[in-house]
């Protein structure tokens, strides 16, 4: 589409946001846009309508059909709210929990949001105010609801916001309710679809009993409540990042037993403006730079940090040398499964019939532990609503330990069903003090790990192509990777290659074809070499990305030989990039 072309569509669908179906604010935020002579923000604003995908919406707030705003927010659940109305047609009362974090306008369209479902004759259990991701799918199945929905951007930049749908088990819609409910949201057509005349009746506030409930289930999933009084004192710092961490996450160690939480002041203070970060992402080392500074002062052993809707977490530890470093996503999984299944074999809980989930491109290492303790492991792809869906299918039959993924999230608990920073942030605290019941360092167990399963090193690269030409660049990239598979990287000839977008493998070795038992087809490439190195590559759903993840593995027989296998790993990747062309 032409430029003029391009702006006298946007002009006219602009045009239709003047009607008195649209309030005062918004007309006159379009009429700004129209008058403007720099057109930049009116074609950004309206040359699309925001997608309704799989996990939700998400986008810049403002008006226009493709920003978050009260009538984007309408139109999904006016969309959502039929769906749920025609699956549950025989249901007498169909419910649904709301939820929001920190951000700016959350709270507006959550009230926004009960409005809509409540005129559509649906039961609105809203919190009273931000709550945690991960107490949005307990309470849909504390509750006995049919759906819920959480207002929240994640660790977005302040100018966005979110809607992340959820089904009856708490978990992220997957196939077909994903898209059976996008293809409701795609028939509101404009602000008089919606139904804005909320019944009052419908919408009951809920809060701090839910916490309460919440709080103590999480109190059952303890492993070493002696270590934790042992090491009650231990000085934790914790940061929120100015989300909604701060609610639940202090009440839950407290709750463990920990008795010395150490906060950062200034970014207790909620606010959807993230004042004291550039970015509010735990993966980020300057969003918790504040953080380890306070642990420097206080002498604290252990720093955590949760993004603003608190499902992620991100950890900082002493080294060796006394200095603070982060742990990557990769490493936190892996003590997480380290733990769990070792404290699960300890008690006696380890019968045959449990199981972990990891991601396929989290660190193999779970792998080994697993199974070298004869637990069943689960891939599935990135996204937690994969993990769910295993939960949802063994539901009964087989005994959930811990799942997890390399972006920071983990979920220790089988009653929540979607990545938890706030038992996470628990767990860590009390991996803590069971390592210093062993005279271990948090890194000292960091490094028994790597002593008893091999060192591993994880690297993520991302390739920005932006527009139109960078998505057909990615496609083309994609394209010759899949047609033109490598022979060997990094000097070692690849073994496996599995093509998740096809659903197949093949065997270099045995020249013999796989299939791959998925639940559906993901653009994703993934070679494993004959040293176990791992590569996998895909596009970025969200962002104009391709993204490269690398795994190597080093044997070390003693910790002294770990900065050694650090070394070789970190060159190991340096070749696997010249390899795919990516440095």
């Amino acid at each position: 589409m032409e430029n003029t072309e391009l702006l006298t569509t946007v002009r006219n669908k602009a045009k239709g946001w003047l009607t008195d179906s649209y309030d005062a604010e918004t007309r006159a935020q379009v009429e700004a846009m129209l008058e403007k002579e720099d057109t930049a923000d009116l074609v950004d604003a309206f040359y699309k309508d925001l997608e309704f995908g799989t996990g939700g919406l998400r986008g810049v707030m403002g008006a226009g059909s493709n920003r978050m705003n009260i009538y984007t927010v309408g139109a999904a659940t006016q969309g959502f709210s039929n769906y749920l109305r025609r699956e549950f047609a025989n249901m007498e009362r169909i419910k649904v929990v709301i939820g929001h974090d920190c951000r700016n306008n959350s709270r507006r369209f959550a009230e926004i949001s009960a409005d809509v479902f409540s005129a559509n004759g649906i039961k609105v259990y809203l919190f009273d105010d931000l709550r945690p991701t991960p107490e949005i799918s307990y309470a849909i199945r504390k509750l006995g609801c049919q759906g819920g929905i959480i207002l929240t951007a994640s660790h977005n930049p302040k100018e966005y916001n979110g809607y992340k749908a959820y089904w009856d088990d708490g978990a992220q819609m997957i196939a077909p309710h994903d898209k059976d409910t996008i293809a409701e949201v795609n028939k509101i057509r404009s602000a008089s679809d919606i139904n804005f005349k909320g019944d009052k009746g419908l919408i009951e506030i809920i809060g701090k009993g839910v916490d309460a409930q919440y709080i103590e289930e999480l109190r059952s999933i303890s492993l070493s409540k002696e270590a934790v009084m042992r090491h009650h004192d231990m000085k934790i710092v914790y940061t929120p990042i100015h989300g909604t961490g701060v609610r639940l996450v202090p009440d839950a160690l407290k709750a463990f037993g920990f008795t010395n939480i150490i906060h950062v002041a200034e970014q207790d203070v909620v606010s959807g403006d993230f004042p004291t970060v550039v970015s509010p992402n735990p993966e980020e080392p300057a969003a918790l730079a504040l953080a380890v500074e306070k642990a420097k002062e206080t002498g604290a052993e252990l720093v955590l940090a949760t993004d603003p809707d608190g499902d992620r977490v991100g950890a900082a530890v002493k080294d060796d040398k006394g200095e603070w470093i982060l742990l990557n996503g990769h490493q936190t999984a892996l003590i997480f499964v380290y733990y769990l299944i070792t404290r699960w074999k300890e008690l006696g809980r380890v019968r045959g019939r449990e199981y972990i989930v990891k991601t396929i491109v989290t660190t193999e290492l779970i792998r080994a532990i697993a199974e070298r303790n004869g637990v069943e492991v689960y891939d599935v792809y990135t996204g937690f609503k994969w993990i769910a869906d295993i939960m949802r299918r063994n539901e009964n039959k087989k005994q959930y330990i811990g799942g997890g993924e390399e972006s920071y999230g983990f979920l220790c608990e089988d009653f929540v069903r979607d990545k938890d920073a706030v038992s996470a942030c628990a767990i860590l605290a009390e991996v803590s003090a069971w390592a210093k019941d062993q005279g271990l360092t948090m890194y000292g167990l960091l490094r028994k790990i790597y002593v008893e399963y091999g060192f591993s090193k994880e690297t993520g690269v991302s390739v920005v192509k932006k527009g139109k030409s960078g998505a057909e660049e990615i496609e083309a990239m994609m394209k010759n990777y899949r047609n033109n598979p490598p022979v060997e990287i990094a000097g070692s000839k690849v073994s496996l290659i599995y093509d998740y977008a096809k659903l197949k493998g093949y065997s270099c070795q045995d020249k013999e074809a796989l299939t791959l038992d998925m639940p559906t087809t993901s653009n994703v490439l993934q070679y494993i070499t004959e040293d176990a190195t791992k590569v996998s590559i895909r596009p970025s759903g969200t962002e104009p990305k391709i993204k490269f993840y690398c795994e190597v593995h080093q044997s070390v027989s003693g910790a002294d030989e770990i900065p050694a296998a650090e070394k070789a790993a970190s060159e190991k990747i340096e070749q696997i990039k010249r390899s795919l062309g990516i440095l």
